[in-house]
């Protein structure tokens, strides 16, 4: 039988609409999409390279109870509402993911909270022992 167990930050944004920050399904790890929003204080930037650093340490906090890294990652994804600011982020999404290469793509959209003003999601596979 296949390993499935939920992954929670604590956020209330979670409890509210019903999902969880990661899933592990076996040697697969789906994170959600992740903003900036520090879950302790439910308090976010406006600055949107501090948003990435913030969405980031939240990844890796859920990556790390899946037994994983950012070295595990083999897809992520940028949601962005405004392009411009997508390039001012790149040296903190470098810094994660510059050496591990995954596939990657950035979308321009609308995101739930007009504060927000970048999500990334991720796809780890555990590595095997």
């Amino acid at each position: 039988m296949t390993e499935r167990r939920a992954i929670l930050s604590g956020s209330t944004f979670e409890e509210q609409i019903g999902y969880a920050r990661a899933v592990v399904d076996g040697d697969w790890v789906h994170v959600s999409g992740t903003t900036g929003f520090d879950y302790t204080t439910m308090t976010i930037s406006e600055d949107v390279v501090e948003q990435a650093e913030q969405a980031l340490r939240n990844i890796e906090a859920a990556l790390a109870e899946a037994k994983c890294t950012f070295a595990d990652v083999v897809r992520v994804r940028y949601l962005l509402p405004d392009r411009a600011d997508f390039e001012p982020c790149w040296p903190v999404l470098r810094r994660c993911f510059g050496e591990v290469r995954p596939a990657a793509t950035m979308l321009m959209c609308g995101l739930a909270d007009p504060r927000m003003k970048i999500e990334i999601e991720v796809y780890a596979r555990r590595p095997t022992v």
